[in-house]
């Protein structure tokens, strides 16, 4: 019974937000038509829109352009990073295909991925495989990567098999790749206390992830929690940017 009024919720918040958007599309409808029948007016005949080439785009007359803030920061600072140390050669696991190909035209990259990208790139090495088994042996890589990902792992959303401590043998075969000296960079949700948002993603207590983390050092430590990027850990949701470096 909880479970069917979880769900019944869940669809009533869904119908909702559906709801509260249609007086925007409507008047974003207006406005297209609007403008459509007013650019017809000034356009000579040979320059006018033709009505099988219609196009609409009815939300991108905004006022300023809006940036989803997580991947933004997390993305940015780890590029920086990863370019001030320079390493040879950089295996990334997992993560957001645009900032993996960016990085690729800078430093040499391996990318590991379950699922194989739709679209080659000459600059990146793509290898297909999983997180729980690395093809490269121990302590052998300079520097790893994988941004927002081991979060992910034993929920079955991208296709992998169910297990709960999922996150927790992600994190040691990552851990167990990095050569001495090397560096890890780790991105994940934070929360009060561990949770699961099944099947979207995990969420962790810092000091829990910090008992997690060693015999591997914290060198760095960055914060985001709505749209601000900054050092210092806050409670509630939020996301944790770690550079982390192997003994």
């Amino acid at each position: 019974m909880r479970k069917l009024r979880l769900t019944c919720s869940h669809i009533f918040r869904s119908f909702k937000q559906t709801v509260r958007s249609w007086p925007r599309n409507i008047l974003a409808w207006r406005k297209f038509w609007g403008a459509y029948h007013a650019y017809q007016r000034l356009a000579p005949a040979g320059q006018r829109a033709q009505w099988e080439f219609i196009y609409p785009c009815l939300h991108d007359d905004t006022s300023k352009t809006y940036i989803e803030p997580i991947y933004f920061y997390q993305d940015c600072w780890a590029f920086e990073k990863i370019l001030q140390n320079r390493p040879p050669w950089h295996v990334d696991v997992g993560s957001h295909h645009k900032f993996v190909a960016l990085l690729s035209k800078a430093v040499p990259v391996t990318m590991i991925d379950l699922r194989p990208l739709s679209l080659p790139l000459a600059s990146l090495k793509f290898v297909q495989g999983s997180i729980l088994s690395l093809p490269f042996g121990d302590r052998s890589v300079p520097s790893v990567s994988s941004i927002c990902v081991i979060e992910h792992i034993g929920l079955g959303r991208y296709g992998d098999p169910l297990d709960p401590r999922g996150t927790e043998k992600a994190l040691e075969e990552l851990k167990r790749i990095v050569a001495p000296g090397g560096h890890l960079y780790l991105f994940l949700p934070l929360d009060d206390c561990n949770r699961v948002y099944f099947n979207a993603h995990r969420a962790f207590k810092e000091e829990y992830l910090l008992g997690l983390f060693p015999p591997f050092k914290l060198a760095e430590s960055r914060y985001i929690y709505g749209c601000e990027f900054g050092e210092k850990h806050r409670t509630g949701f939020g996301t944790g940017c770690y550079d982390l470096t192997a003994p």
